[in-house]
């Protein structure tokens, strides 16, 4: 249970009626990418509509008439978390909309570009104007200033200027455009619903309206949906891919499809070769629901040791990371689970978790299991350990959050109160099947970055490795 904040869900669609409400399904399976503020832009050929509200969806479009005066046939949306920009703050609610030259122009975004300080600082200069503090505004800015001929030319100058992890939902008036930068970063889906295309963050999305999902869109790939039809450009320079392991470890649910692997799969994998390479002798393991449910079975699976319910969670609640607050982190933690007594008392046991981070959260489940009578205590954790922030789209700014960044697995260990302290190592995880055929961004175990990061001045932080 990564004491992470999520990266973004977008979702778009494109040729069915009643729009906005399956855009609104489709961000409700997205919310756990997500839980701070959600929008929908939609469009009927003519004007543009828009909503936006801080909270969760349901409670976004809680009013009787906000969908059915989303009006047209296309629209995209977003949930959202921060990553740039302040949490609880309605200019930063996305999609942004802005009103330039050649009409209205709205932007949802996965991701994190790392040379946005830069680049916003050189428009600031130059006279620009910017209604939020999110990274994402800029590339609508760099639209804006281009002065190219057409709309997919804008698009292509713009996105060549920026760096870091985007993929990106555009609306108009009468077009949509998905865009996905050269590495890949963030995944994106393209499904069919009857002759409508749609567009998510994950597949999941997909399934809950029932549309088929066709292909991912590519990295470096920009894909035009018109009422002319479709069109695809891969405009840039190729590069290594480097999609967010983080994905797989946590971030999707399991019943998605990403860069082109069943979540499920990867995560029953990871499971198996946390049990080959960290065995402990013990009664039951358990899982810390939900995110590390599916690597728990695996570990069960190949350790032939009894898998148990130990925790309930409380899924009123939303996800630890997302709280924006260590203090109300703090609370959550605290309020999220609950032991099963009658199943751990005076067992041994193994917890299996997808990661540690602060370990903060980790250590009260401890405490609490203990005190629930169990006997003995193994943790298990499905990931190598978190050394290094991620400027791509996960909120880990400083090193100093980061306890395996400056205490080593001993010492861990000994923090959290347990017998065993296990993680999966790093060439356990990308030797697998699933992640070995494609390149992976792996910077938060191993301190690498794919690309230079800027710091907050707009300086060169870290160089590329």
């Amino acid at each position: 249970m990564a004491n992470l904040r999520e990266a973004c869900g977008i979702f778009g669609i494109f040729g069915a009626k009643k729009a906005s409400e399956l855009t609104y399904l489709g961000l409700y399976a997205l919310q756990h990418r997500g839980q701070e503020g959600s929008g929908i832009i939609s469009s009927d050929g003519k004007r543009i509509y828009s909503h936006k509200g801080l909270g969760l969806v349901n409670d976004v479009y809680d009013k009787k008439d906000i969908l059915s005066n989303l009006k047209g046939d296309r629209a995209i949306g977003h949930n959202r978390y921060s990553t740039t920009g302040s949490s609880f703050n309605m200019a930063n609610v996305q999609p942004i909309l802005i009103n330039y030259k050649d009409g209205p122009l709205a932007i949802a975004h996965n991701g994190n570009l790392t040379n946005a300080f830069s680049l916003r600082s050189k428009m600031e200069r130059a006279g620009s104007i910017f209604q939020s503090t999110s990274d994402s505004e800029v590339v609508l800015h760099l639209i804006a200033a281009s002065s190219k001929k057409t709309l997919e030319q804008r698009v292509i100058e713009a996105l060549g200027q920026v760096e870091g992890a985007y993929s990106i939902l555009l609306v108009t008036r009468d077009k949509i455009m998905a865009a996905r930068d050269p590495r890949g970063w963030r995944p994106l889906a393209l499904g069919k619903l009857g002759r409508a295309w749609v567009l998510a963050s994950e597949t999941c999305a997909f399934d809950l309206i029932g549309a088929r999902y066709i292909r991912d869109i590519q990295p470096g790939e920009i894909f035009v949906l018109s009422e002319s039809g479709t069109k695809s450009f891969n405009p840039f320079r190729k590069q290594k891919h480097a999609f967010c392991v983080f994905e797989f470890i946590y971030f999707a649910r399991p019943d998605s499809k990403i860069f082109g692997q069943n979540v499920d799969k990867v995560r029953r994998r990871l499971g198996r070769q946390l049990a080959l390479e960290r065995p402990a002798g013990a009664d039951i393991v358990i899982s810390v629901p939900d995110s590390s449910n599916t690597h728990t079975l695996g570990y069960s699976e190949q350790s032939g040791i009894r898998q148990e319910i130990g925790l309930i969670r409380n899924h009123y609640i939303g996800r630890t990371f997302i709280s924006p607050e260590q203090k109300i982190r703090d609370l959550d933690a605290k309020i999220k689970y609950n032991p099963v007594r009658g199943a751990l008392k005076n067992k041994r046991v193994i917890i299996v978790d997808d990661s540690i981070v602060r370990g903060t959260t980790s250590r009260k489940l401890v405490q609490m299991i203990k005190k629930a009578g169990a006997k003995e205590i193994h943790f298990r954790v499905a990931s190598p350990p978190i050394i290094s922030p991620c400027f791509y789209g996960i909120d880990m700014p400083t090193k100093k959050e980061l306890i395996a960044s400056r205490k080593s697995v001993e010492q861990i260990r000994k923090y959290l109160g347990v017998k065993s302290l296990g993680y999966l190592s790093l060439s356990g995880m990308t030797s697998m099947p699933s992640l070995s055929k494609e390149g992976y961004c792996t910077a938060c175990f191993t301190g690498r970055y794919p690309t230079k990061i800027e710091d907050h001045t707009g300086k060169r932080a870290l160089e590329k490795n």
